[in-house]
């Protein structure tokens, strides 16, 4: 097999814009995509040297992230007309090659996958506060079988104690990341304007219940803590897996995307807080308290908001390569 940098198919160019605008840690976009023939297949890479080494050591949450972004893949053959034909980890001698994506028997995208579809590019992940409205309780009812739907569980957290246990244990996490120099260094690598523009994340990281990533250094300078945490968190969620393999990763972030837009489609934008669930003792504490047994994969607060900070994306053509044998 040989890659070639000839120009590719039109579908092949559909599908990886349609990946890219996938959510990432820190947009790190760990991916690189391939098109198999002439618009024969498609094909998803993790792009190893875009991991984050100290944040994501195992490569869970890049596996995730790639995930995400083939669930837009499939969203992206359906829209075409065709249904996916998805082969995870074909390869377990190429522990790079995620997944392939073929074109099975012509299938019209039915409404729900149109809906999420058309919610792919207004899709995109906030920082910060929140609108005062809460996330109605149909809705939060839809998004969980939205999980279910990829083998996932999305578990609201609203009883107190729980989200006392998880407040400290993200804030905790938080706390042994800003004392680490060398995950201060890897963070301070992704902002920008390739990875997430300053503009982005203006107040302090910890203005919400739970703790934000300080991608600016705010706790380290003369802007202070706030002294109250903002009432308008959002609602907060984690999402779990069964097991705790590389294939459950792949399905965690096909799950995550499932759930990010049918949110988008109703104006409801997700923040992320992955800190405990990047060190072994606050993830082992997480779901032996909180999530029943299961592997929690993601934690992230849901709700609506007026900013609407869109990350940069590395154009099709940077990450698509062509092969031939």
């Amino acid at each position: 097999m040989s890659l070639t940098y000839e120009s590719p198919g039109r579908a092949a160019l559909h599908l990886a814009r349609a990946a890219s605008l996938a959510p990432s840690p820190h947009n790190s976009q760990p991916w690189s995509f391939v098109e198999e023939g002439h618009d024969h297949a498609f094909e998803v890479h993790l792009d190893a040297g875009r991991r984050l080494i100290l944040t994501d050591p195992g490569g869970r949450e890049a596996h995730i992230a790639c995930g995400a972004a083939l669930f837009n893949v499939r969203l992206a053959v359906r829209r075409l007309g065709f249904r996916p034909a998805v082969d995870l980890l074909p390869e377990p001698g190429r522990p790079g090659y995620l997944a392939h994506v073929g074109y099975a028997e012509h299938l019209p995208a039915d409404p729900e996958e149109a809906l999420l579809a058309r919610a792919m590019p207004h899709r995109h992940t906030h920082r910060g506060h929140f609108g005062p409205d809460p996330v109605p309780a149909p809705l939060l009812d839809e998004l969980r079988e939205q999980a279910l739907t990829e083998g996932a569980v999305l578990q609201v957290v609203d009883e107190p104690e729980n989200l006392r246990l998880l407040t400290h244990l993200v804030r905790t996490a938080e706390a042994i990341h800003r004392a680490d120099p060398g995950h201060r260094a890897e963070l301070r690598r992704y902002v920008g304007p390739q990875g997430i523009p300053p503009r982005i994340c203006p107040r302090h990281p910890d203005g919400t219940l739970l703790a934000g990533r300080d991608y600016l250094g705010l706790s380290w300078c003369h802007i202070r803590r706030p002294q109250r945490w903002s009432p308008r968190t959002g609602t907060v969620a984690v999402l779990s897996s069964r097991y705790d393999t590389r294939e459950e990763w792949l399905r965690s972030g096909q799950a995550l995307q499932r759930v990010l837009l049918h949110a988008a489609a109703q104006d409801v934008m997700a923040a992320f807080h992955t800190q405990p669930l990047e060190l072994p003792a606050p993830r082992a504490e997480l779901r032996a308290h909180l999530t029943g047994g299961l592997f929690p994969q993601v934690v992230l607060r849901l709700g609506r908001t007026t900013e609407l900070w869109h990350t940069p994306r590395r154009p099709p053509t940077e990450v698509l390569d062509r092969w031939r044998p």
